[in-house]
């Protein structure tokens, strides 16, 4: 067992864990960010994709020490019901989701997309969204959503 500290969501978090645990043991179990979902468990399917230092990372291959100092962003710090990120309003206003279980993980891929490119192509979202894996059949709905959002934030 370690203290490991990094930036959740924005806050300074200190953690007491097996600093080889995966962050997203970490993230549901003690931390209670219960967003980011197992998916496969090997960086195939982007269902447990978070934001370390603005790029979206598996977090169940992802060891805890490797986050030590860094921010990480899961989707409960993306936007709330209350204030939705542009990217949530987007998924809803193009019927971008089905039945969800993808969904965290692709929103984080999309916002780390956004935060390092504000004015992606839609083969620049392709390109991001590539290895998130959806079964539902929404991906052109996705693409939209991200270029709806990447628009929405441009006027802001």
């Amino acid at each position: 067992m370690a203290s490991i500290r990094f930036r959740l969501n924005g806050l300074e978090t200190d953690v007491e864990a097996d600093p080889d645990s995966s962050l997203l043991a970490v993230l549901r179990g003690p931390l209670g960010m219960t967003g980011a979902h197992f998916g496969c468990g090997t960086n195939e399917c982007g269902a447990c994709n978070v934001i370390v230092d603005h790029h979206a990372v598996a977090a169940c291959d992802t060891p805890l020490w490797s986050v030590a100092d860094k921010d990480v962003m899961t989707i409960e710090g993306l936007g709330n019901a209350q204030t939705p990120h542009p990217l949530q309003r987007a998924f809803i206003a193009e019927q971008a989701l089905q039945c969800g279980y993808c969904v965290s993980g692709i929103l984080m891929s999309a916002a780390a997309l956004l935060m390092r490119n504000p004015n992606p192509s839609s083969a620049d979202v392709k390109a991001a969204l590539d290895r998130n894996l959806c079964r539902c059949g929404s991906h052109n709905r996705m693409v939209r959503a991200v270029l709806r959002a990447a628009t929405e934030l441009a006027a802001q």
